[in-house]
């Protein structure tokens, strides 16, 4: 499928109630936004990866649409092949300008590659991009919270300091799932303000919407809230 072919099948799919909607959640794209729903985009991007004709349409950067970015980070996160999928993040990751092409990055084949894959995300964390900070953010939340949790991570997390919305917003939400997951080794860090005054409140505060909470941590974490001056 040639990716002529592919955009032609975008607009086929378009919802001009839907595109106006998305156009207000992704304000910082500079992309078009044609209007695809998630479940068409990621219908079509398993139709693309088994006939093994993407490899011109990821190379096809930068995209002029929103729906072509987000196609583009489904495609990816059906590769099977650890290396390959890899390479075409790091081809990708300096393109995405959103916070929802970014989360839909969800690469299957990292399940199976922890230790590759902790490496990585050191070197993603180190960027001066706002996505693939944010990305590394968002490997660790998904992949490290359970049995393969190392407070050193957390520790990682902790240490980021940014003006980027986006960047505080994912570690806040990285540190309230923590908490859900792992709470006694992840509640020193807010109870030592390891957090910036903004991301340690936000954490908090999606803590507290958490149904993995209980009704006793919730309060406890009410009172560490740190007041604004």
């Amino acid at each position: 499928m040639i990716n002529k072919e592919i955009t032609d099948r975008l607009f086929e799919l378009q919802d001009v109630g839907y595109r106006d909607f998305q156009s207000k959640l992704v304000p910082s794209t500079d992309a078009e936004i044609i209007g695809v729903r998630c479940p068409e985009l990621r219908s079509l991007a398993k139709e693309i990866y088994k006939s093994g004709e993407y490899k011109d349409f990821l190379r096809a950067l930068p995209h002029r649409y929103y729906d072509e970015y987000q196609l583009h980070a489904f495609i990816i996160s059906v590769i099977k092949n650890y290396d390959e999928c890899i390479d075409e993040l790091e081809r990708f990751l300096p393109c995405v300008d959103n916070w929802a092409t970014c989360d839909t990055l969800l690469p299957k084949v990292f399940v199976k590659h922890k230790t590759e894959l902790s490496k990585k995300i050191d070197e993603w964390l180190k960027s001066d991009l706002t996505y693939t900070v944010r990305f590394g953010v968002s490997m660790l939340m998904r992949h490290f919270l359970n049995d393969d949790f190392r407070v050193e991570y957390a520790e990682k997390v902790a240490a980021l300091r940014s003006d980027e919305y986006y960047i505080n917003m994912m570690t806040a939400w990285y540190f309230a799932t923590a908490l859900a997951k792992q709470y006694e080794s992840i509640i020193p860090f807010i109870e030592n303000h390891s957090l910036d005054k903004w991301t340690h409140n936000k954490a908090i505060q999606k803590s507290i919407e958490s149904r993995r909470i209980s009704p006793e941590q919730k309060e406890y974490l009410r009172s560490l809230k740190v007041k604004k001056e």
